[in-house]
């Protein structure tokens, strides 16, 4: 017996899709027959992520994409609507071609008999793994409708904060691009004119002038060379991004570096303090949910660690002394996690303590943009400084001689 993906015609010319089991195709037909359904095409059916390719997507689905369907199913299950029913208005809303067909695919599956977190799991490079989780265990406890209002919410609050953190650092790279336009322009182009004219007056060059004019003519003699190693040297830093060595170098400096490592830890602790609290109101094990909310901590030096509080918790450890031994997580995470414990509602105070952490999260926002913008503008006004009191000295000096 063979799965086939159909599509058929009934006796009102209506077109009807979905899928069967048969010997074959003529074995599907004869059966679509029995039910007035006469088969137009077919093919073998195999339940596959369709590919990205042919519908220019991206092999994932866009947050703002995943959160509208939360919210819509969430808002059909609370009205009763049956779960294959919601799937079926679902893949018919204005989501992108590639959105689409995994949803065909998963009503699919969900009509010949699987879960829905089953068919979820077999588009994992599709699907967030903190997504899948969290259906399934929306469907072991019944409440996939509030899972799915949760999730939501969760990932409205997730895109907000990713849109301040581009928003935070767009100002100072900015700043560092024109910088180093200008130090280029002014370096091949402008010191070169005022060397020439200067050197037909035969002025003395010396000091900041003369180192200036130094790494000019170093620029202008040497610049395919520096152009070649600057290219080198971005795709050399490019490929050790790319290994697991690399991004964990990465993640230890996001750590350590004075200005970003307070954003970093408020980041990764919000998103980790909404998740978990999510994953315990929705009835998982603790350990189950310390497993489940690891996919919030995208930083690698981190999750490391906390890897060791999960088997420190699985050892019969509590969660506060797993987590002040790991030493990543802020002293008010850790108390409020001790004061949850203590008065066995962890999940209630974690979804209450949310709030600051947002606050605190919007604090570190506000003090990264606060510290290095003056940094990025005084950087850019030495080096631009700098140049135009190695242009315009001798120009001083000529006419104080005069």
């Amino acid at each position: 017996m063979q799965k086939y993906k159909y599509t058929a015609v009934n006796l009102q010319n209506q077109k009807i899709r979905g899928t069967f089991i048969a010997k074959d195709e003529k074995d599907l037909a004869e059966q679509l027959a029995k039910q007035s359904l006469y088969l137009i095409s077919s093919s073998v059916y195999t339940g596959n992520t369709p590919s990205a390719f042919f519908t220019l997507g991206t092999g994932k689905v866009k947050g703002s994409e995943l959160t509208t369907f939360c919210r819509q199913f969430s808002i059909m299950l609370n009205t009763h609507i049956p779960l294959l029913e919601c799937i079926d208005i679902q893949k018919n809303q204005p989501y992108t071609a590639y959105f689409r067909k995994i949803l065909d695919v998963i009503y699919d599956d969900v009509k010949s008999g699987l879960l829905l977190s089953e068919a979820l799991d077999k588009h994992a490079k599709v699907f967030p793994e903190f997504f899948r989780s969290m259906t399934y265990v929306g469907e072991k406890s019944g409440k996939l409708d509030l899972v799915f209002n949760a999730l939501a919410e969760y990932y409205e609050r997730d895109a907000a904060q990713k849109s301040k953190l581009r928003a935070a650092l767009s100002y100072p790279i900015i700043l560092l691009v024109m910088t180093v336009g200008i130090a280029v322009l002014m370096l091949t182009f402008v010191i070169p004119k005022f060397q020439d004219a200067l050197s037909d007056m035969q002025v003395p060059i010396e000091g900041i002038t003369k180192t200036v004019y130094d790494i000019s003519d170093f620029v202008l003699e040497w610049w395919r060379f520096i152009l070649v190693g600057v290219i080198l040297l971005a795709i050399l830093i490019f490929a050790v991004l790319k290994t697991e060595k690399g991004k964990y170098a990465r993640d230890v400096l996001l750590v350590t570096l004075p200005l970003i490592r307070t954003l970093q830890i408020n980041t990764i602790t919000t998103r980790f303090a909404r998740a978990f609290s999510l994953l315990l109101s929705s009835g998982m094990d603790l350990t189950e949910a310390m497993a489940a909310a690891e996919v919030t901590i995208t930083n690698r030096f981190m999750k490391k660690r906390y890897r060791l509080a999960t088997d420190y918790v699985c050892h019969g450890m509590s969660l506060t002394n797993a987590f002040e031994s790991i030493k990543i997580f802020p002293v008010m995470l850790i108390k409020m996690i001790t004061v949850g414990e203590k008065t066995n509602a962890l999940d209630d105070v974690l979804t209450r303590s949310c709030t600051f952490f947002d606050a605190q999260l919007e604090a570190s926002f506000n003090s990264f943009s606060s510290k290095i913008q003056p940094i990025m503008i005084t950087i850019m006004g030495l080096v631009v400084g700098s140049m135009f009191i190695a242009i315009y000295s001798p120009m001083l000096s000529i006419m104080s001689t005069l």
